[in-house]
């Protein structure tokens, strides 16, 4: 039976605190604090722009906002303010719902998809996966993209370290590539 990351961490994970994390109050137990999805975009004008911050309101589910340049880099050719992406977080509600669709829809529709790789936590438990095309997302797979951009979905997690961030993680029901 299907079972929501909702479900997983109060029935299972906090249950089985003591053997996962070592601890022994609920409020310790590492959990998912936020979700960020964002792009970059090379270069482009304003319709780029707006299919981009169209593309992530899709997958998101809200609205996403544009992030602008701090600083002016000419070798990249980027000005101060001018627009570099798009991105929204996901809390709450929101982001139970966006992990239940990327674990159970979006990950398995990737092309030649091996499972999550354990390399890829930050050091302090948070998680960022990759993508190179946005096919994958069932919302935007019908849609015409004239230039694909990446895509990043950080998951920050409350975990002290990366192996508390892994076996969060993993007992939630993400698909890590075995050893």
């Amino acid at each position: 039976m299907f079972k929501s990351i909702e479900a997983k961490f109060k029935e299972d994970i906090l249950k089985k605190r003591k053997d996962l994390f070592g601890v022994s109050n609920i409020l310790s137990c590492p959990k998912i604090e936020k979700v960020v999805i964002n792009v970059r975009v090379k270069q482009g004008g304003n319709i780029e722009e707006e299919a981009i911050l169209n593309m992530i309101s899709k997958i998101s589910g809200q609205k996403a906002i544009a992030t602008k340049a701090r600083l002016s880099i000419s070798n990249f050719k980027i000005r101060e303010g001018q627009i570099v992406g798009a991105k929204a977080t996901l809390r709450n509600r929101m982001m139970i719902d966006f992990l239940d669709k990327l674990v159970n829809v979006t990950l398995p529709r990737v092309r030649d998809f091996s499972g999550l790789d354990k390399k890829a936590f930050d050091g302090k438990g948070n998680y960022t996966i990759g993508f190179s095309e946005y096919n994958s997302f069932p919302e935007v797979a019908g849609d015409d993209v004239s230039r694909l951009h990446g895509i990043e979905i950080t998951i920050v997690t409350t975990a002290d370290n990366n192996e508390q961030g892994f076996t969060l993680l993993k007992e939630l029901g993400f698909p890590f590539k075995k050893k």
